[in-house]
């Protein structure tokens, strides 16, 4: 059964209808059909068809009884039962005694009854455009009388449809009784019609199954084109009639310089600069001039971008800004991948001579653009300098040059790479004693208004760079926290729920990396806590602490193997190698810790990964459920590590080149784990010591508290280099605020007001 309170007013608006149809029509009301009547006999199975389908309508909700209930009112049911039944039969009586009417006539008008009632049980469940409002059922069974009364003259029965919803109208013309009638080309145009007021997002789908309305090129004109730029793009390259209806339509500047663009071969390289073209601010030989050069059609996308932000600024945004931007990261991403590719070049002018050309702003959005891929020593021993450098190392003039495009985004990665006192400090100060430092300004902005922002962008970037700020700056991080409170009383006061879920959850974050305070995380948002794990969150109920290592038999990883079993061939711990598959560890000392570990047998002969296989199979059937994870290998084996570790994993080694942008992924698999990973290389001088000490701190019974352990590791790891790309679970604090906001506000509701 179906709630109808939405339907309530349309209800009372059809009995309405009923009782006048009563006043009327007082056959209708004191309906007897003689006890004596008996349809002719060629007829009966055309009558019994009809009353087949009453039967299954009236059973249809559910309940085996003479009423039809879908909906909760009971006087909206009594409605509805007496238009399937008495209405249904009366009209069934009409025909059968209609002496105007021959045989044929009457099984035809018979038959289209019995196939409205069909279409009607059949779809009036159905979501989407097929279902029909079951409290239409009554206007539905008039709309067929009246129908019927036009078809009998040979009268068009456009008006008929044109005062029905779209559902009941489509419930009428796929009776088969109007498939002749005049009018039905006009009704089918009008249910179109219909369809689209109720759904103008599908203009598109929508034409291209009926291309022949004789709208079709006035709805196209109509639509909110910087909406539907990218749809107008692709359904203007297609060839069928609606293609050919985009591209003959002249007299509409869009439409015509969007079709031509989308038959040339070049038309993705165009389709950044469409807000520009159609305006005139730029022609398609400027961009023939420079698409098969990378350096000039960067430097034209950067250009753009610019135009397009500062426009943004005073509220005109142009037309597909975000196919300019998803361009611009695709071509800032072939620079970023030649410096990274030569991370162990030491001449960095060998290294960043691909970047020396570049202006500040050309620099600038290779690096916003790339968060997350471009290496630590990519920005910090070349984009970064090298920009300040030719912006005179002003970070203020460089950010009022690009109207201050993507600048959250840009201090958070300073942020992460230890660079934002440098930037901050290249600001001006202010003369006036009264007046706010422009540095603190900004700062006070890159936290300001996020429940403005589409999406969550600027809140995750807010959340990301907040442990590192707090850890080299920590007068900055003060003011950080007091800004979130103030946004957070100003959203609180305002009533915009977005903003105080926002604020809440950043607020709750930042204030659990003070100890002093013992923030709960998992109660207060629904999240791990961020700054430690207690040991006790890592033992089974027995008190042990199981870890589970990945290991891949490629030539890394065998040769690797030998040296993670000699760190524990020591008194603390025992080895055991029985098993031709995998290697277990357990602690001889202090706490109950156990170290499971595939062997790396060959990969060409697929022996790691069944001995991975066998190994977790032996932990399930053991009940043995490891709540720490290690994955060594390269970056194209963690999605198998991935795919097998255990969901109840709370710390998780991500030991693989690139391990850093697998946060999504683990998290999707294991929500509780705490996720160390790498920007850059992983390797043995950081991926032993870490397994080392990690092992260390369990066989002690030690919580693990990450600002202490991180700086622990720091002073033994024995590359510095690398160690300076790997990022520690305090500092992933953007994927927790992503879950808790959903958490807070539900899936899909990243706007809600």
């Amino acid at each position: 059964m179906i709630s109808c309170n939405r339907y309530f007013l349309i209800a009372l608006c059809l009995l309405r209808f009923s009782y006048s149809e009563a006043q009327a029509n007082p056959v209708f009301d004191t309906l007897h059909i003689p006890a004596t009547y008996k349809p002719e006999f060629r007829r009966q199975l055309n009558h019994d068809g009809i009353d087949g389908e009453q039967k299954e309508i009236l059973q249809s909700d559910g309940k085996a009884d003479k009423e039809y209930s879908p909906s909760e009112k009971p006087e909206i049911n009594q409605l509805l039962t007496r238009s399937l039944v008495n209405k249904t039969d009366w009209l069934q009586y009409s025909i059968e005694t209609d002496t105007g009417l021959d045989h044929r006539l009457k099984v035809f008008y018979l038959t289209g009854l019995e196939r409205l009632l069909k279409y009607y049980r059949q779809n009036w469940r159905q979501p989407g455009d097929r279902g029909i409002n079951p409290l239409h059922l009554p206007m539905i069974i008039d709309a067929y009388e009246s129908g019927m009364q036009l078809e009998r003259k040979g009268a068009s029965i456009e008006q008929v449809v044109y005062d029905l919803p779209y559902d009941a109208g489509t419930n009428l013309i796929n009776c088969g009784l109007f498939d002749k009638n005049p009018g039905l080309p006009a009704a089918k145009n009008r249910l179109v019609l219909k369809l689209y007021n109720l759904h103008p997002d599908r203009v598109f789908p929508l034409l291209q199954q009926y291309p022949d309305v004789p709208f079709a090129d006035s709805l196209l004109r109509a639509i909110d084109k910087r909406k539907y730029a990218r749809q107008f793009y692709d359904y203007a390259a297609a060839g069928n009639k609606l293609g050919a209806l985009i591209r003959n339509i002249q007299d509409d500047i869009f439409i015509k310089t969007i079709a031509t663009m989308a038959l040339s071969r070049s038309g993705q390289q165009y389709f950044p600069f469409l807000d520009n073209i159609v305006n005139g601010r730029m022609t398609l030989r400027e961009i023939d001039d420079a698409k098969d050069d990378s350096l000039l059609y960067y430097r034209l996308l950067v250009k753009t971008q610019m135009d397009y932000a500062g426009r943004a600024v005073n509220k005109d945004t142009a037309f597909e800004f975000r196919a300019l931007t998803q361009r611009l990261e695709i071509k800032a991403a072939d620079f970023i991948n030649i410096i990274n590719g030569l991370h162990n070049e030491r001449n960095h002018d060998i290294r960043f001579r691909s970047i020396q050309s570049l202006s500040p702003a050309e620099l600038y959005y290779l690096a916003v653009t790339s968060d997350g891929a471009i290496y630590t020593s990519s920005f910090v021993k070349g984009v970064y300098p090298l920009m300040m450098k030719k912006i005179n190392n002003r970070g203020d003039s460089l950010l009022i040059l690009l109207n201050f495009d993507k600048y959250r985004k840009f201090i958070k990665m300073t942020a992460g790479f230890n660079t934002l006192d440098h930037f901050l400090a290249s600001f001006a100060r202010s003369d006036n004693p009264e007046q706010e430092d422009p540095a603190n300004t900004l700062m006070r902005a890159f936290v300001n208004r996020l429940e403005q922002s589409d999406g969550l962008e600027d809140g995750v970037d807010v959340a990301d760079s907040y442990a590192s700020i707090s850890e080299t700056l920590k007068p900055v991080a003060e003011r950080m926290l007091l800004n979130i409170r103030d946004n957070y009383e100003r959203n609180l006061a305002s009533g915009n729920k977005k903003g105080i879920a926002i604020y809440h959850i950043l607020g709750t974050l930042f204030e659990s990396a003070d100890s002093t305070k013992t923030v709960d995380l998992t109660k207060e948002l629904g999240v791990p806590p961020v700054y430690e794990v207690p040991f006790t969150a890592l033992t089974e109920d027995s008190g042990r602490v199981n870890l589970q290592l990945f290991i891949y038999g490629d030539k890394d990883g065998m040769g690797v193997f030998p040296t993670l079993l000699s760190m524990f061939s020591n008194a603390n711990w025992k080895i055991d190698q029985s098993n031709k598959q995998w290697v277990t560890i357990h602690s001889a000392k202090g706490k109950p810790v156990s170290l499971y570990m595939n062997r790396p047998l060959p990969e060409e002969t697929n022996e790691d990964a069944l001995a991975q296989e066998a190994l977790c199979k032996y932990l399930d059937d053991k009940k043995i459920i490891p709540t720490v994870t290690i994955n060594r290998g390269h970056s194209y084996n963690a999605p198998y590590t991935i795919k097998q570790m255990s969901t109840a994993s709370k710390i998780v080694f991500m030991g693989s080149c690139g391990g850093y942008r697998m946060i999504h992924d683990i998290l999707e698999k294991a929500p509780e784990a705490h996720i160390i990973g790498t920007k850059q290389i992983a390797d043995a001088p950081v991926n032993n010591p870490f397994l080392r000490l990690i092992m260390e701190k369990l066989r002690t019974g030690s919580d693990i508290k990450w600002i202490p352990f991180w700086e622990e590791l720091g002073r033994i790891v024995t590359d510095k280099v690398i160690f300076e790309d790997y990022v520690p679970p305090y500092k992933n604090l953007g994927a927790l605020f992503i879950k808790a906001y959903t958490r807070s506000m539900g899936p899909g509701n990243e706007n809600n007001q």
